[in-house]
C-alpha cells in the first residue's frame, strides 16, 4: 500500500523547489526563448561574465540561462540586488602564483538580465533589490510543473 502512494504523488502539483535546479532552468531558459519576449543585448557574443574570466561563454544562449538561473535563485532565496548577483555568480580568481581569491562576477550582465526580466513581468523593484512578482511566481510553479522529477 505504501509503494501506490508513492506513486501516485508525482502528479501533485510542484513549485520551483520541489525540482531539480538544473533540470528547471534549463526548461525556463527553453522558455524565454521560445516566447520572444526577452531581448538579447548585442554585446552578449563578446562579453565576459566577469572580470577574472579569460574567454566569453562558448554556449550562444548563455543569456536565457543566465535568466533562467537569476530568476530561480530570486525564487527562492526572495530579494536580491546586483550586489548580491555579482557575488553569487563570481568564482576563484587567478592570481599567478598568489593564492586564489574569490572574484565577483559582472554588475552589468546582472543588471541587463534583471531589466529584462523586469520587462517580461517576472521581477520587479523593491524596497532592497528585485523580488519575483505573483504572475512570475505562478509562471515558474507552472514550468516546474512540466519538469520530470526522478522517482526515488
Amino acid at each position: 500500500f505504501f509503494f501506490c502512494r508513492a506513486r501516485t504523488m508525482p502528479s501533485a502539483p510542484r513549485t520551483v523547489k520541489d525540482v531539480p535546479a538544473q533540470e528547471f532552468v534549463i526548461a525556463l531558459a527553453q522558455y524565454f526563448r521560445s516566447t520572444g519576449k526577452m531581448e538579447v543585448p548585442t554585446w552578449v557574443d563578446t562579453v565576459k561574465t566577469a572580470s577574472y574570466k579569460e574567454l566569453a561563454p562558448y554556449d550562444p544562449d548563455w543569456f536565457y540561462i543566465r535568466a533562467a538561473s537569476m530568476a530561480r535563485k530570486l525564487y527562492v532565496s526572495g530579494n536580491m540586488g546586483v550586489g548580491a548577483f555579482r557575488k553569487n555568480y563570481g568564482g576563484a580568481k587567478n592570481n599567478g602564483t598568489c593564492r586564489h581569491h574569490h572574484g565577483i562576477g559582472s554588475g552589468s550582465v546582472a543588471r541587463a538580465v534583471l531589466k529584462q526580466l523586469e520587462s517580461v513581468g517576472v521581477v520587479e523593484k523593491a524596497a532592497k533589490g528585485r523580488r519575483i512578482t505573483p504572475s512570475g511566481q505562478r509562471d515558474l510553479d507552472r514550468i516546474a510543473g512540466r519538469v520530470k522529477v526522478p522517482v526515488a
